[in-house]
């Protein structure tokens, strides 16, 4: 091959790279706006259209580490107010990662339209009808306001 073809190969190559890489900026621009916002709606708006009172609980099974991560994304980027949780606030006992993630996974899910995906958590949360208020980790919660 002569120069002047290997010169011209090499700038379409060039221009190749360039039109790569500016693709790829353009797509991770596009899955940052993706990002979804939370929606607060009223606190009472845990009733389905069955009219059944539901609430978001932490899972038994899930573990430690993804339920510690989960309560964190719920508590910081995820906006539930876990104000209640803090030490010697009035959700604070049973002071259980279990109990707590529970609080914020239903503080999460109440003002984020009662839908399954407002219960996910990476799978460590799940929708039940039983009133969490009564019994979480074995113990009744005595201030039952907690889940309200």
């Amino acid at each position: 091959m002569k120069c002047k073809e290997w010169i011209i190969i090499y700038e379409l190559l060039m221009v190749e790279c360039y039109i790569v890489v500016a693709m790829a900026g353009r797509l991770e621009q596009k899955a940052e706006s993706t990002i979804p916002t939370p929606i607060f709606s009223p606190p009472e708006a845990n009733r389905t259209v069955m009219d059944s009172t539901t609430w978001c609980v932490a899972h038994p099974g899930a573990s430690q580490f993804d339920l510690e991560n989960a309560l964190d994304w719920a508590c910081g980027v995820g906006g539930a107010d876990c104000s209640s949780l803090q030490p010697g606030a009035a959700c604070y006992q049973p002071d259980t990662l279990l109990s707590h993630a529970s609080y914020a996974f239903n503080s999460y899910y109440q003002h984020n339209g009662n839908s399954d995906v407002a219960c996910n958590f990476g799978g460590t949360a799940t929708i039940s009808s039983r009133d969490p208020s009564k019994l979480v980790d074995g113990q009744l919660l005595r201030r039952q306001r907690c889940f309200r």
